[in-house]
């Protein structure tokens, strides 16, 4: 979570004060902006984009349980612009900084409390589908079903596949796909994630296989910010289109005369 930034937020601020003290009379009367000019369009638009930014913080922050005081922010703006702000610069900055301090300790709160869940989702996930029909279960817990076969040798970790691909979490929600893209993918099957290292060298090129991985052979505890939670149980449909074996390690001295 990022502090406002000064400089956006006084633009934004004085929009925004502008906005409350007409409110406050109830003889005034609130006038359209004037918006004619290629310059005056700019004006309202640079503001209009920082009260947006302003908004989603202020939001970030009441979602942790820091309700920031909207009027004191508008004082606080109002009042240094002028040269009278109530509190000194140097105060001000370590105030900003134990914020910024909480935000981020709420947010780890958040954090823990979010993985702790998906990890006992995950695992009565994992229970339940072990014992559906046509699922088999490898030493390591990759779960997966056969949803067509293939032909021929299956590949090494250090060799090269292409495939297609629609991974899901358990809910069903789809993250990423290949066939959505319509462009298979390529990659050394040794560089993805050990789920996917083993899980893959059971087929054959032409094999549609569907794999269910446990966290821990996924994207563990961390997960991959911002799309995958930790300990997120993941879903694979993956088809093995084609197998590039690696090349094999030059021999140099007394071993390439042999």
């Amino acid at each position: 979570m990022k502090l406002f930034k000064p400089a956006m937020v006084a633009i934004a601020l004085a929009t925004v004060m502008g906005c409350q003290e007409q409110a406050k009379t109830e003889e005034t009367v609130v006038a359209a902006p004037v918006l004619e000019t290629e310059i005056q369009k700019q004006s309202y638009g640079l503001g209009a984009s920082i009260g947006m930014y302003m908004e989603r913080n202020l939001e970030e922050h009441t979602k942790l349980g820091l309700n920031l005081d909207k009027d004191l922010i508008i004082k606080g703006f109002m009042e240094s612009i002028d040269g009278n702000s109530q509190i000194p610069q140097e105060e001000i900055q370590g105030l900003l900084m134990a914020l910024d301090q909480e935000m981020k300790a709420k947010q780890q709160e958040k954090l823990a409390a979010e993985t702790a869940a998906a990890l006992a989702e995950g695992q009565q996930y994992l229970e339940q589908n072990a014992k559906l029909e046509g699922v088999q279960v490898t030493d390591s817990g990759i779960q997966y079903v056969v949803l067509a076969e293939g032909e021929g040798e299956k590949p090494l970790a250090t060799d090269t596949v292409k495939v297609h691909y629609t991974g899901s979490f358990i809910n069903g929600e789809v993250f990423d796909s290949s066939v959505d893209r319509g462009e298979p993918t390529t990659f050394p099957l040794n560089r993805v994630i050990p789920g996917w290292t083993e899980g893959v060298q059971l087929m054959s090129v032409g094999a549609k296989y569907k794999f269910t991985i446990p966290a821990n052979l996924a994207y563990g505890e961390a997960g991959s910010p911002p799309r995958i939670p930790g300990n997120s149980v993941l879903n694979f449909e993956v088809e093995l289109l084609e197998i590039q074996k690696a090349e094999p390690a030059p021999q140099v001295g007394a071993q390439a005369a042999q």
